[in-house]
This record gives C-alpha cells, sequence and structure tokens, in this order.
C-alpha cells in the first residue's frame, strides 16, 4: 500500500467514528481498563511518558523501546463487586526490525447466578473477555517514533460470543536532554466482526489522545497532561430530572465551555527522590464529575501510587479513585529478564 493510500485510509477511519460515543454505547469496553499500576497512579491514562516501563507501550504503542528488550510485565487489578482483570506482556527487539511485544489481557466478571423468565434458577455462569496484543514500534527520524498494537478480541457473555479485533496507531517524540516527551495516539481502529446473538454489530471505543511530559532539569519532579477524547469536542450531558434521561447541551456558554475542556485533561505529578524510587498522583477531572456524589465529593477522581525500580525488577502499585463506595488496586510486576539471566550467569 502506497503512503497517500495509507493517508486516505485513515482518514476515512476518522470520519467515520467521528461521532462514536465516551461511554456505553460501544462493544470491548474494557479495552479502555488501566492495568499499569504507574498509569493508573497519573490519572488512568498517558501517552508520553517515556522510559524502561513496558506498561506504557499498552497505551501507546510508539513508546516501546530497545531498552524494554527482553521485558516480562505481569499486571493485576482489583476492581470492583469480585470483577478482576489484568495484563501479562513480553518485550523483544531487532536491530533491524524494530522493537516487538506481545501478550494477552483479560476482564473476569465472576460468577452470575442465572434464572429462566419464570425466574426458577438454572444453575451458574460465567463472563469474560480477552484482547490478545502484537506490538511493533521503531524510530522513523531522529527521535520520533511511530508504532501499532493489533488486539485481536474475543468477548464470552454466559452462552452469547463476540469476536473482533482493533488497532492502535502511536507516535512519540523526545528531545536529546529527555526531559520532554510527547505522543499521540488513534486507539481502537477496528471492528465486531462477529454479533452477540440478537444484537447488531456495535462500534469500538475509538479515541484520540495526545500528550507531553516534561521533567524538571533540577528538581525531582515529572510532570503529565494528556488530552483524551479529541474526536468528540462536548463530554457533558445535563440530567432532566423529570424524565431521569440524559440530554447532551446545544448551545455552550462560556462556562459549560470551560467545563468542556476540563473533561477532556488527565494531570499527572512524578516525584522521583531517587532513580529508584517514585511517588506519583494523578488527578481526572472527568471521572471526578461523572461519579461524584454532591453530599461528598471526596477524592473522587484523584489516584496516587509509588515504585521501587532496579536493574532486574520495577514493583509498582497504584490507587485509584472512582467513587465513595471504593477504590481499584493496581498492582504491576515488571521483570527484566535479560538482567536477571546475565546476573545469575556470572
Amino acid at each position: 500500500m502506497g503512503r497517500k493510500s495509507l493517508y486516505i485510509l485513515i482518514l476515512s477511519v476518522l470520519i467515520l467514528d467521528s461521532a462514536a460515543q465516551t461511554g456505553g454505547d460501544n462493544v470491548y469496553e474494557f479495552l479502555n481498563l488501566t492495568h499499569s499500576g504507574l498509569v493508573s497512579s497519573l490519572g488512568g491514562t498517558n501517552v508520553s511518558l517515556r522510559n524502561d516501563n513496558l506498561n506504557l507501550s499498552w497505551h501507546n504503542p510508539a513508546l516501546l523501546t530497545e531498552s524494554m528488550n527482553k521485558s516480562l510485565a505481569l499486571n493485576y487489578v482489583n476492581y470492583f463487586a469480585g470483577v478482576n482483570y489484568g495484563l501479562v506482556m513480553y518485550s523483544f527487539s531487532y536491530p533491524n526490525a524494530g522493537n516487538f511485544a506481545a501478550g494477552l489481557t483479560y476482564l473476569n466478571y465472576g460468577s452470575f447466578t442465572g434464572a429462566d423468565p419464570s425466574g426458577i434458577i438454572t444453575g451458574t455462569f460465567h463472563a469474560s473477555e480477552y484482547a490478545f496484543s502484537v506490538i511493533w514500534s521503531r524510530e522513523i527520524f531522529n527521535n520520533i517514533s511511530a508504532g501499532i498494537n493489533f488486539k485481536p478480541v474475543l468477548s464470552h457473555l454466559e452462552k452469547y460470543t463476540s469476536f473482533g479485533f482493533a488497532f492502535d496507531l502511536g507516535a512519540a517524540y523526545h528531545n536529546r536532554s529527555g526531559l520532554f516527551s510527547a505522543g499521540l495516539v488513534i486507539r481502537n481502529i477496528g471492528l465486531q466482526v462477529t454479533k452477540y446473538a440478537g444484537e447488531d454489530r456495535q462500534k469500538l471505543p475509538f479515541e484520540i489522545q495526545a500528550g507531553v511530559t516534561q521533567k524538571l532539569a533540577h528538581a525531582p519532579f515529572r510532570f503529565s497532561f494528556t488530552l483524551r477524547h479529541l474526536e468528540k469536542f462536548d463530554l457533558t450531558y445535563q440530567y432532566n430530572q423529570a424524565d431521569t434521561t440524559y440530554i447532551k447541551t446545544s448551545f455552550l456558554s462560556s462556562s459549560e465551555f470551560l467545563e468542556n475542556m476540563m473533561r477532556h485533561v488527565v494531570v499527572g505529578i512524578e516525584l522521583i527522590p531517587h532513580k529508584n524510587f517514585y511517588f506519583s498522583t494523578g488527578f481526572n477531572y472527568q471521572r471526578r464529575r461523572e461519579l461524584q456524589v454532591q453530599s461528598k465529593i471526596s477524592t473522587v477522581g484523584f489516584s496516587w501510587g509509588f515504585g521501587i525500580n532496579t536493574s532486574m525488577l520495577n514493583i509498582e502499585l497504584g490507587r485509584a479513585t472512582y467513587h465513595l463506595a471504593g477504590s481499584s488496586t493496581h498492582i504491576s510486576l515488571i521483570l527484566k529478564t535479560g538482567n536477571i539471566y546475565n546476573r545469575f550467569r556470572q
């Protein structure tokens, strides 16, 4: 395929998906879940942070670098109501071919009690979803990388099954000093190939994200600023108490314009007092606005975490507050198998 044809194909996909909703109207929404302890502590998404953390390549495939060669990432998330999910991924690099990673993410909804239309218990059933991941990246110009993530998806809900696939296209830049980096990713371009029985074919949770990360040269701080849903400006809904439905705002005042802008923003801050340790915190404004309870807002939308980084492994923990009902705990372990092998070989 020529370069011109590729540009036309990407543009066509963007136009077709530009009206996609942000949640509730798409299939395979689990593709947007955050696995990494670090990323969850920074507000739940980051497409610009550049280091040797293999989990970052899930959010932007262009962030997969040679420094992640022979890394094994293991992630587990204790979610809500007995739901749990995780991600396992391994990376390897070839000087002439680029950087590669392969992995599997799963979402386990747990066991449910089944009943027929008359209410008679028929037993129990399970629900789960899986996505394979094959990532490739390469530096195409000085300090500029490109990457792609191919994700075949399998969803099994009781006796209903659906299969589909999705692509993530990413680009990343970093300056020579390593203090500044930026990223852009087009997520979940794809198709639901086989439908659930009796259902219409649904759209995937398409999204465009962009972000920048800046580390201070003479202070132990690193700041990340991420913009979500660049394909869709209006993320606000006005609640109508009379008929209990959400009605989209048609005309935006200046305050509503600012509200809309803030819902796209995710902010993360890292305190790095030593190269082997960090403490991080983040703020997701849209999460706070959508899940807050007016009587007690508390820390909804905020997240925090910490990590220990060594030459052989990284240990990360992240906590994100979604609602007063509880928070999610994200645990990540990244084994640098190449370094481990060399250490024990000596």
